[in-house]
């Protein structure tokens, strides 16, 4: 009985959901009809047309739902004092919307892009023949944002998109702490749906790559703000040092006194105690400056 009642307001909550009115509704003509809020609709009908003078209609939402519950539709609700109703431009998007496939691609290695939505921020009739879309720098962390196009004369148009897209991310498996390498035992890949991020995923987890700067929660998504590059030296650690010339090549080993990346110069003391300066070059590999 309990499994029932449960059931029904499963069902209760995903039809309020469903039956929420969008707080803007872009439509193909000026005459707004029933099908454009509730598709499908077996009879449509004009509820109010857009003046010839202009591109939008904004109504009071509490007059929109009084006219829906008198046509039968009584299981609507809004979070918004006003519903807005949009004419399309009718112009051509493609070359944009390929700008920010690629734009996205190139900032992700496995996106997956299902639909993406572009609007002039004011009504368009046309578009120029010749322009260029330019991005914002760090446009790619939000699914949604605005980017302009310049015409041949300089001039700017301004448009909102967004984007539906899916992209693999590594969330760690438990309390991670500050300096631990980064490895399948504590990180896993998981599919997400693009929202919004502080800063930019990571990409590929290879052992040995990175550690973390901070100590890290449980089932967070590892950006490239959380990891840095992995000390492939350790202070104290015994490193073998390298010296080549045209006329010989010698090696020895030395103590390491501090930690480093590859490429990092640290400081490292002979079995003689004398210190010297090195160029990481590899794990517990260093070469003489």
């Amino acid at each position: 009985m309990l499994a029932k009642t449960f059931f029904s307001l499963l069902i209760s909550l995903t039809l309020y959901s469903n039956n929420t009115l969008n707080k803007t509704y872009h439509v193909n003509t000026k005459d707004i009809n029933l099908s454009h809020i509730i598709p499908h609709v077996k009879s449509d009908l004009k509820l109010f047309s857009i003046e010839k003078s202009k591109h939008t209609k904004r109504v009071k939402t509490k007059d929109l739902l009084k006219t829906l519950k008198k046509l039968g539709y009584t299981d609507y609700n809004s979070k918004s004092s006003y519903t807005n109703f949009k004419l399309k431009s009718p112009i051509d998007t493609s070359k944009i919307e390929l700008k920010l496939i690629n734009y996205y691609q190139s900032k992700y290695e496995n996106i997956n892009i299902t639909n993406i939505f572009i609007e002039p921020r004011g009504y368009l009739a046309s578009l120029p023949n010749n322009y260029t879309v330019n991005i914002r720098d760090r446009n790619y962390l939000s699914k949604s944002g605005v980017l302009d196009i310049k015409t041949s004369n300089n001039k700017k148009i301004f448009f909102n998109y967004n984007i539906t897209a899916t992209l693999s991310v590594y969330k760690t498996r438990k309390k991670m702490k500050k300096d631990a390498q980064l490895s399948a035992i504590n990180v896993n890949k998981k599919r997400v749906v693009l929202d919004k991020f502080v800063d930019k995923p990571i990409q590929n987890v290879t052992k040995g790559k990175y550690q973390s700067k901070r100590h890290i929660s449980k089932n967070k998504i590892l950006t490239i703000r959380d990891v840095e590059a992995f000390n492939v030296v350790k202070r104290g650690s015994l490193i073998n040092i390298s010296l080549r010339s045209d006329n010989m090549s010698i090696n020895f080993s030395a103590k390491a006194l501090q930690e480093g990346k590859i490429n990092d110069i640290i400081r490292v003391q002979k079995s003689n105690g004398k210190k010297i300066k090195v160029r990481i070059i590899g794990k517990n590999r260093a070469e003489m400056q």
